[in-house]
């Protein structure tokens, strides 16, 4: 069994309820989402292929308890379910970051899921799956990339149509990097009395918005 890999690299989580702790990372290639804010574009080819087996023993290596399986989309490849129940065998916290487009449901239920809503600014909210609310639990996340204030209003009617805040653990609304103002963002989900959780992306401000790797 094998994934075509981007990249593996341990860092400090910079998103999530995670954030602020180290991590290994196993960014997965390939995507079927064009998100008109994506910051890993570099993930959507490329990439080598790499056995499960070396794949396990690379976290391993680390000595890292969090792994976070990422992409591009890592559920396009089947096999990462293997990965995923390797690494959560071994007793590590195993958190996944998906697009929302693709069936969760199938997911080991010990993983941790970070999954997106796509608001319009992003050019692909025909693709969110919306069965996968009824999925999500105690140990999950929803997490809302925002450009303006449509995308804003946009996810706030859903938090309070679905009532996301007792559904899942958290959920996380990132202004998209240099293009809405967080302050901005802030200002309104304290206006609106919103029980979300304001999320910068800490990576981008430890190593810049271009570092690979972090």
């Amino acid at each position: 069994m094998r994934l075509r890999i981007t990249e593996v690299f341990h860092s400090i989580q910079g998103e999530s309820t995670f954030a602020g702790r180290p991590s290994v990372f196993v960014r997965l290639t390939g995507c079927d989402l064009r998100c008109t804010w994506c910051d890993s574009a570099y993930t959507f080819t490329g990439g080598a292929w790499r056995s499960i087996d070396d794949l396990v023993l690379a976290v391993v290596a680390y000595g890292t308890p969090l792994v976070c399986v990422t992409g591009g989309e890592p559920l396009l490849q089947d096999d990462v379910h293997v990965l995923i129940t390797r690494l959560l065998d071994l007793g590590l916290t195993v958190t996944l970051e998906t697009g929302g487009q693709r069936d969760v449901s199938m997911v080991d239920p010990r993983v941790h899921r970070i999954m997106d809503l796509k608001p319009p600014g992003s050019g692909q909210v025909s693709r969110n799956r919306w069965e996968n609310l009824e999925c999500l639990g105690a140990r999950d996340e929803i997490k809302c990339v925002l450009a303006d204030r449509a995308d804003y209003e946009w996810a706030r009617e859903l938090v309070v149509a679905h009532d996301l805040s007792r559904r899942v653990a958290a959920v996380l609304f990132s202004p998209v990097h240099l293009s809405l103002p967080p302050e901005e963002l802030a200002a309104w989900i304290l206006e609106d009395r919103l029980p979300v959780r304001l999320q910068l992306q800490l990576h981008k401000l430890l190593w810049g918005a271009d570092a690979r790797g972090v």
